[in-house]
Order: C-alpha cells, then structure tokens, then sequence
C-alpha cells in the first residue's frame, strides 16, 4: 500500500518541480541556512513541545534533505531509493496508527524549517493532515524598521498571550487590537481559546467560501475587522446565515484591509451640475423633508468645538427650513451611540453627523446594517468605507495666523496651545509654525497642550514669558473669556488679533447637496476605500479674520496669501522642511502630499515641545487620544 501512496506523492511532487523550473523558481525546499546568517538573529528561544501547522512548515533547516523534495514537500527521488522505502513505511504507519513522534524544527518569522523529521512532514502533508508536534527552537530576528520584523514582533507578543501560531497578520497593531476586541487580560485560558477557536472556525468558514481566502490579507486581519464591527459576544451567537448576511455587508471592510492606502482624500466639493440653488433643487427630488441629526457628546453649549458645529446645523435650519428638518441629540458616547443611532433611524433619519470621534467604533455596526442611512464622523483618517469622515483643513488659517504672529511677535517666542494630538491637529501646529518661520525664521514656538494632567497655562506662559498665544479656535458659549484665536497679553487682559473660522454650515450645505444631486452614492459605488472630506479654504470652509489690531501691513500681506491659498496658488507645506530632529521631511520645490499632512508625526524644527504619550492626558481625554491620535514618529 505504501507504494502506491509514495507513486501519487511522486507524481504531485515532478508536477511541482516542473511548474517552478518553467517559472524560472528554485524547485526544492528552502533552506533556512541559505535565507539567515546568525549576524541576522538576536537570539533563540526554546519552545519547548508546540502543534505546529503543517501549512507554515516551508522547509528544511540544512542543505541536507532539501533535493529529495520539491518545494511543496512531496518526494521527488524514484521509487528504487531508501528513501522511497522509507517515506513508504511512514505512510502505512500514519493510515495503521497515526504518526506521532515530534519533529525537530526552527521557527523564523512564524516559518517552520524542518531539522529532524522531513519525511513524516512529506507524508503528513500528503494525507492534508493538518498539524504536526515539533519540538521547536525560535530564531529572533534584531528588531529593525523592517515592516516584516516589527510584525512579527507583534505576533511574537500574540503567540505568547494565546498560545496560537496559526493566526496571522499583515497589518502593524492588528494583532495588538484583536487581543482588546477578545478582551481577555493576560495570557488565554483554555474557555477563552474555545471561545476564540470557535468564532474563528465559524467565521472563517463563510469567509473562505465566499472567497475571502483570495483577498491581499490575513484570515488574522480579516476577524479583526469583523470582530471590530460586531463584536466578539455577538460572534459566539451567530448562525450560520448570521455569518453569512454579515460577512457579506461587511465585504467593503475587508477589501479595505487588502489596500496599501486604505483612504481617499477628497480636498474639494464637486460642483453639482445644476444651475438650481439647493432650495429649488429639494422641490423635485425630495416630496418628503430630509431628516438630518446631529450627535453630540454633550450639549454644544459647553464646548466651542461643538457649538461652531451647532452653528452649522442651525444655519441648515434657518436656510432650508421647508426643505429639511435637523435636530441633535446631545450627551452621545461610545456607550450608547449605537442605541441611540438604531432609535434615530426608526424615526426617519436620513443623514447623520456624529461630532466625535469616540462615536467611531460603536456605530460602525449600525453603518453595515443600515447602508440606507448616510452616517458620517468628524474626524481625519478613518479607514472605514461604510462610515465616511469629514474635516476642515484648519492648517491653511493656521499657517496665515502664524505669519502674523512671526510678524508682530515682540521677543520671537510665540505660544500655541493645543488640546489632543489627533490626526489634523499636528499640521495645524506645524502650518503655524511654519508661518511664524516665514516671517520670522528666529523665532520659537512654544507648544503646550491643555488637555494634559499637568497643564498651567498662566505658569507656561510665564515661565516662558510668552505675550502672543495662538489657543483655541473660537468662544465657547458658557464661558465669557476671550482667549481663543490668536491674541496678545496686554496688562492681564487677552487683545484679540486674528480668529480662524469653520465655516460648518457651508460645510453641511455642499455634502448635502452632493447627496441630494446624487454624487454622494456614486463617489461611494464600487469604492473599495473609505472616503474622507477634508475641505480647506478654497471650498468656503475654513477662514481667517482679523481684527484691527493687526497692523495694516500684516493685514495686507494676510489677506493677499489668504487669497492665494484659497486659489490653490500657495500651499503651506512645500518646499524643504525640517523636523526637530533636523530631518528633512519634505524636499525643496515640492508640495507635500496631502496623505502626509494628515497622518504627521512630528513636529518643524522651530517648535519647542513635544507629543505626549498616551499616559500624560487626563482620563476624560484618554478615548480621543486613544482613538485619533498619533504618537511621535510611530506611524
């Protein structure tokens, strides 16, 4: 009998063969000495007893055995060899009894390569078995920038809390986020790795079918996605036609994952081709008003960032009140967003703005189950295509008040008080000082941030002894204080010099007429990436006034860049920049890629400060950070 397992194993092995030689491949297995010199490698680890999947067992540790076998592990020697007599008694042992002696093997980045054993590996892989014990000795490879290495790295960190080493991923942070989305603190036990080994079987099983195997990602990335929409409880829950419903609406997610740039930046509104207002235009196409509702985290009130979007919706209301109806619900958070998203689609929404980003993660899930409802969240560089995002690029007023600021600064120290380092606030920073630089190339800015436990803005402004001070964009309502935009400190008291405007109902009045005109659906139709507004000066959005205290000068120059920008003609970020650590970041004569902008890192060469880490924000602050933020050169 094993002669004839070993003829089928030979024939699937010379197939083998001679499919990589017409492919110009190497034939065998790989060598692991021929792939790393131990000057690769920081050290080895014994792991001791592992199950190891034959599907990542590649190869062979040394050169010895590696022209017995073609490169998917069948024999390739003819039947009149020891060899053949062996790998035959192998396979009467497997179908007898079973083979269940470990192999000897190394493991390097998740690849197993075979010291002792590589018969019982051929025949075990004939039969599909699908696992093998081997003892195994890892080899670490020196932590690098290397995509692969820090990956991996990420896997090794996976590997020790579940015990599993058939999970990958090809995502950096995906493994660290399907470990959260599991929820289990430390190492798994054993009903967390059935619980677990059960969803990823159901799972997998309607994914592959439905081709998902095909796809440019791991079965690793591919759960994490799903896990992230629906959540590990409901995934024990699931039928199969669950699964298969929800694999399916969430298809757009994994394609997603598959792209090396998961996002599209769309810089500018496109023009509806129609020669009707926007009031005219809702007569025909909509009988019924439109339904439009605002979430909030708390009431707009309280918060200047909430009230200028508060602005925005009550400039829908007052312009459009025949046409559409808006309202907002305020006091929304990761805990009921999704409640609160399911109650407002029951009542007829039709579009619906979530202001925050901490409303991200949670109403995902209502997104994929309700593609009739537009729901969108403010905020830069979601990689989701079922919830699109928008922002104002605020970094085109930024750079205009930091002109002013270089300009008239007293001592060449400038102030900017920042709140979250979030995706879009470090251009801002950076426009800033950049514009300061422009005018003023001597001069400092001095980076605070207000949402950070130690935060004293008398002290930092003393200590530093800061007279100009770039803080926040505008007044908030319940607060009579005038240190928002930028000012001057004269005798204790704020004179206000210049305030950057979002101009949100400008804003909602030009996605809203997208909608309406029918261009909204079709930028989304067959888009595999998500979709991000990120709207600046040149779409009405964003804007800078000045006060006359700004010297006529200063004004003038202002105003004359303004319109330069808002023509497209002057961009902030070109030509050669540098950043603390004297790095250039962007070389000269040329524009800086708006991807880049979004997605900073690091700070320009004239700032004095730094981002801080996760641990130095105050705990009301901790989820924005968590979810938007960025941490210093670790993108």
């Amino acid at each position: 009998m094993g002669e004839t397992e070993y003829s089928e194993a030979l024939k699937l092995g010379k197939k083998e063969y001679r499919a990589r030689i017409a492919k110009g491949q190497f034939p065998y297995l790989p060598v692991l000495d021929e792939i790393l010199s131990e000057a690769d490698i920081q050290t080895e680890q014994n792991m001791g007893l592992v199950h190891v999947p034959l599907d990542f067992v590649v190869g062979t540790s040394t050169m010895g055995r590696t022209y017995s076998f073609a490169a998917n592990f069948m024999p390739i020697l003819d039947w009149e060899t020891e060899f053949a007599v062996k790998w035959s008694n192998l396979s009467d042992a497997q179908m007898n009894e079973g083979i269940r002696d470990p192999i000897k093997a190394f493991e390097y980045m998740n690849r197993y390569y075979v010291l002792e054993g590589n018969k019982r590996v051929s025949v075990l892989k004939y039969f599909n078995a699908v696992s093998i014990p081997a003892i195994v000795t890892r080899k670490i490879p020196k932590l690098s920038d290397d995509y692969d290495v820090r990956l991996y790295y990420e896997y090794m960190k996976f590997n020790e809390i579940t015990g599993l080493c058939s999970v990958e991923f090809t995502k950096l942070g995906n493994a660290d986020k399907l470990l959260s989305l599991v929820g289990k603190e430390g190492r798994w036990d054993d009903e967390t790795k059935e619980k677990f080994a059960k969803v990823m079987f159901d799972f997998s099983k309607v994914y592959n079918f439905r081709g998902g195997d095909r796809l440019d990602i791991k079965l690793g990335d591919a759960i994490t996605v799903f896990m992230e929409v629906f959540g590990m409880d409901a995934m024990l829950e699931m039928s199969e036609n669950d699964y298969n419903k929800n694999v399916i609406n969430t298809w757009k997610e994994f394609a997603a994952e598959g792209e090396k740039h998961k996002i599209n930046l769309v810089l500018d509104p496109k023009k509806v081709q129609t020669k009707k207002s926007l009031l005219n235009y809702l007569i025909p196409q909509t009988p019924k008003k439109l339904k439009v509702v605002f979430l909030y985290p708390r009431e707009p009130k309280t918060s200047a960032w909430l009230y200028s979007h508060e602005l925005g919706r009550m400039y829908l209301d007052e312009t459009f009140s025949d046409k559409l109806e808006t309202e907002y619900v305020a006091g929304v958070d990761e805990n009921n967003v999704e409640q609160v998203l399911e109650d407002i689609i029951k009542s007829g929404a039709d579009i619906v703005f979530c202001v925050g980003p901490q409303m991200m993660p949670n109403s995902l899930k209502v997104a994929v189950e309700h593609p009739e409802v537009y729901i969108l969240n403010c905020s830069l560089n979601a990689p989701h295509p079922y919830i699109r995002t928008y922002y104002g690029r605020m970094y085109e007023a930024k750079f205009l008040a930091g002109m002013i600021a270089g300009a008239v600064t007293d001592n060449e120290r400038v102030a900017y008080i920042a709140d979250y380092p979030i995706y879009g606030m470090i251009a801002n920073i950076n426009a800033f000082a950049l514009g300061v630089a422009s005018v003023n190339p001597r001069a400092k800015v001095y980076l605070a941030w207000s949402k950070t436990k130690d935060y004293d803005r008398n002290k930092f402004l003393t200590e530093n002894d800061l007279h100009y001070v770039s803080d926040q964009d505008i007044i908030t309502p319940n607060d009579a204080s005038r240190y928002f935009g930028l000012y001057k400190l004269q005798d204790g008291q704020a004179l206000n010099l210049a305030m950057p405007i979002w101009n949100w109902g400008v804003f909602y009045e030009k996605l809203l007429q997208s909608v309406l005109a029918g261009s909204y659906k079709a930028e989304g139709q067959e888009q595999v990436k998500a979709l991000n507004y990120w709207w600046g000066m040149s779409a009405g959005v964003i804007d800078l006034i000045c006060s006359k205290h700004v010297p006529y000068g200063v004004k003038r120059l202002a105003d004359h860049l303004k319109s330069d920008i808002t023509k497209g003609e002057v961009v902030p970020f070109f030509g050669q920049i540098y950043n603390q650590k004297g790095e250039l970041k962007n070389k000269g004569e040329h524009e800086m890629k708006p991807s880049d902008i979004m997605k900073m890192d690091w700070l320009v060469d004239n700032v004095v400060g730094s981002i801080p880490p996760m641990s130095e924000f105050v705990d009301n602050a901790k989820m924005v950070v968590e979810l938007k933020g960025v941490e210093e050169n670790k993108l």
